[in-house]
């Protein structure tokens, strides 16, 4: 095998090296990327099923119920709503008619929350809550006004 030959040689194992990490580490970021979606989202099936994913708005009030550590609640965008169950200790400041934020996987209708975020203070809202909320409002007022 002559010099250049194995340079050449060199040069394609050392890019088919980088190609496999490269592959490697999209791979890996692709499947610990955890989206959000709003409970019009979730409704409308765009929502990945047996993935985990963050589902964020209000809790509804009146929903919030207890059954030794599990607890069951519903979040909604004012367009939809999604049953959500959760077992452990909420945070503080977990309320009905808060903003609210929770990361897990949809079984079925169900939303299996493994983790719950609530608010910080009075005028804190999840970006991606808010917004969610901001966009089922819209929608809302386009059907009312028949479009």
């Amino acid at each position: 095998m002559k010099p250049r030959h194995r340079r050449l040689a060199l040069v394609a194992v050392i890019l088919l090296a980088v190609a496999a990490i490269a592959a490697l580490v999209t791979n890996a970021f692709r499947s610990n990327m955890v989206f959000f979606y709003s409970p019009t989202q979730v409704a409308a099936n765009e929502a990945p099923q047996g993935r985990s994913f963050r589902i964020g708005g209000l809790v509804e009030p009146g929903s919030l119920r207890r059954e030794g550590v599990q607890v069951h609640f519903t979040v909604t965008d004012n367009a939809k709503t999604v049953p959500v169950r959760y077992e452990g200790v909420l945070p503080d400041l977990f309320k009905e008619g808060k903003g609210v934020v929770a990361q897990g996987k949809l079984e079925g209708g169900l939303f299996v929350a493994r983790e719950v975020l609530a608010k910080h203070d009075e005028n804190y809202m999840p970006p991606e809550a808010a917004q969610a909320l901001k966009q089922a409002h819209g929608q809302n007022s386009l059907k009312e006004a028949g479009q």
